[in-house]
């Protein structure tokens, strides 16, 4: 079993950034020095334990125990469970304000986080953050070569804001419009050779996006919209692959696949992975029914792939909407 880590960088593409995990509870804590805790948690069937260094912070122990439960909430709610059996997350405190950065690691027993928070982060600041959630889907997928990190950060940039959003930790509107405002960074630019063959920073964390973002579409319209992407990734994390273990991305697509009974994830691979693949974004979001205006997005339900982009948002819920 080999150590791995991943990181995250920050959306706007200017800093690197890596983070990680979270429990679901605020029970049983304990001081091991002055300025110090250690807590240890049961989320269903997994055990996380908590350290905070000793260091100066705004925020209360229970600030901090409350931003890692609204990632653990939003990760359980896009996935139906906590991705691995044991998590180890310390947080560290660092100069200036907000999630500042760390690293994240897949073990034999789970997974391991260490993250910085700024002395003078707030608890808006707190609130706001996404990188804590997007840490924590990296626990959900197993460890793949690395000319396919584009699937590891693409799943992790993608599902981030769909997972907060279902667990009532983010604005659907806000999501979208992110959504669209971003997501054209992952288009192949020019002498672009695919996804396993160009590692710049936009094809790497966008175009990996922009790659689950055409498997979500095309899940719900085969399957009716009875089934999306988050069933894929499910499967994958049901049939074992999760962040401890070392597989070929062929496996993981395969696996994705069979939960959805749809032939998506394999296919949409074979024409991305050494080639460019031209996607025309605004159509799609016609389609879709989603039109930005100024710094939000107006919903269309008209559109042709309205429930669609209902199902994306809220998952078995969007079908009722």
């Amino acid at each position: 079993m080999r150590n791995i880590w991943r990181d995250a960088r920050f959306v706007c593409g200017m800093q690197l950034l890596v983070c990680l995990c979270g429990v679901v509870g605020l029970a049983g804590w304990h001081s091991s020095a002055a300025d110090e805790m250690n807590s240890t948690f049961s989320v269903g069937k997994a055990n996380v334990d908590v350290h905070i260094d000793s260091g100066t912070l705004q925020l209360s122990d229970e600030d901090l125990m409350k931003w890692v439960h609204w990632a653990s909430d939003s990760v359980i709610t896009y996935y139906g469970r906590f991705p691995v059996p044991e998590l180890r997350l310390r947080i560290i405190p660092t100069n200036g304000t907000g999630v500042r950065g760390g690293k994240t690691f897949g073990e034999e027993y789970g997974g391991s986080i260490r993250i910085h928070v700024g002395g003078e982060t707030t608890m808006t600041n707190l609130e706001n953050d996404w990188m804590l959630t997007h840490e924590m889907v990296h626990l959900s997928f197993p460890s793949v070569a690395e000319n396919h990190h584009w699937i590891e950060e693409g799943i992790a940039t993608y599902v981030e804001p769909i997972a907060r959003v279902r667990a009532r930790h983010l604005d659907a509107q806000e999501m979208w419009f992110e959504l669209v405002r971003d997501l054209h960074q992952g288009l192949p630019a020019e002498g672009d050779k695919g996804l396993d063959n160009t590692h710049t920073w936009g094809r790497t964390y966008w175009g990996g996006a922009l790659f689950c973002f055409l498997a979500d579409v095309e899940i719900h319209k085969q399957t009716k919209n009875r089934k999306g992407l988050e069933d894929a990734l499910r499967g994958i994390l049901n049939a074992g692959g999760d962040i401890r273990h070392d597989w070929e991305l062929s496996k993981a697509l395969s696996a994705g696949d069979e939960a959805t009974g749809v032939a998506v994830l394999i296919p949409l691979y074979n024409k991305m992975k050494d080639q460019p693949y031209e996607v025309d974004l605004p159509a799609m979001w016609k389609e879709l029914g989603v039109e930005r205006t100024g710094d939000t997005v107006r919903f269309v339900d008209s559109a042709p792939l309205a429930k669609v982009r209902d199902g994306i948002t809220w998952g078995e819920k969007g079908n009722n909407r």
